[in-house]
């Protein structure tokens, strides 16, 4: 029964649909809010506080049981220059926790008005848990952010039982699909609320297979670590797809045929073996030229 709601019918799942529609729009808000109550709380004017610091992150966002996304970041207090800059003397770990939880409980959204549904005030939940991440005198422990960060990160929808991994094109792909009832009741809301003309920016039938969610499921700021082309280029380069001095590199390509993958060989050889067996039986039903069967 986890993750299954109490009372089926009492359950908005129009509100959790246009929440997850609209989480990213909220964390956006979240991130400039922590800006602004930190350069505050300092006596900086909004506008210069990228002279002084940087705030960084990078942000997962995990399905829970119940189908509803949660978020988990690393939230941190870069000097203007970014992760290899120090901090201002004035970033402490309990002013940044302090404006996160602030910001968190203040930061709303507003949903589009619609005549069905009206205008709903979406915000943060009521559970928020900051807690600092610890350095050594080496700075901070990057594997054990790693790792917090891949745990997550690897806890798909599949494993929560949330959503499909493939679009979904029609309302008879939403009775198809194995999934829970729950699950499925918020496909069915997402695609009837992707039908108004006033929730149409918000592509609710394009994202109905992750039950509106349409941000990723890893973000980060530019500067809190390596920049994903820089991981493209070095993946590349660890697969050879570039060249080298002593590589020879073949570029011209002609398609020569298809053939069967292993698995498929044998099953073709069956139906080759099963199709002559059938002929000659066939054959020796036949009846001989005085009339007599073999």
């Amino acid at each position: 029964m986890i993750g299954q709601p109490l009372c089926a019918d009492c359950y908005d799942y129009t509100a959790h649909v246009l929440w997850h529609a609209h989480a990213s729009k909220l964390w956006d808000r979240f991130v400039i809010d922590v800006r602004r109550r930190l350069a505050s709380s300092v006596g900086l004017v909004q506008s210069r506080f990228a002279d002084h610091a940087r705030l960084s992150f990078a942000r997962v966002a995990e399905y829970q049981k119940r189908a509803a996304v949660h978020v988990h970041a690393v939230v941190r207090l870069d000097g203007p220059g970014g992760a290899d800059d120090e901090p201002p003397a004035w970033g402490t770990t309990e002013l940044l926790a302090d404006a996160a939880q602030a910001s968190a409980r203040r930061v709303l959204v507003h949903t589009p008005y619609s005549p069905v549904v009206g205008e709903l005030v979406l915000r943060w939940g009521a559970q928020v848990d900051a807690r600092p991440l610890h350095t050594n005198s080496d700075g901070p422990d990057d594997d054990a952010v790693a790792a917090y960060v891949a745990k997550y990160v690897t806890k798909g929808a599949s494993e929560t039982g949330a959503g499909t991994d493939h679009p979904l094109a029609t309302w008879e792909d939403i009775e198809s699909v194995p999934v829970r009832g729950h699950v499925r009741t918020l496909m069915r809301a997402c695609w009837r609320l992707g039908g108004l003309p006033e929730y149409e920016p918000l592509r609710l039938r394009h994202w109905t297979h992750t039950l509106g969610y349409r941000g990723h499921i890893l973000t980060k700021s530019r500067a809190y670590s390596t920049t994903y082309a820089a991981l493209r280029a070095e993946r590349a380069h660890h697969m050879g797809h570039t060249d080298t001095a002593e590589t020879v590199t073949e570029r011209t390509w002609r398609y020569v045929g298809s053939g069967h993958t292993p698995g498929a060989a044998l099953i073709a050889a069956g139906v080759a073996e099963d199709i002559t067996r059938n002929r000659e039986a066939a054959s020796d039903a036949l009846p001989n030229s005085d009339g007599r069967f073999v």
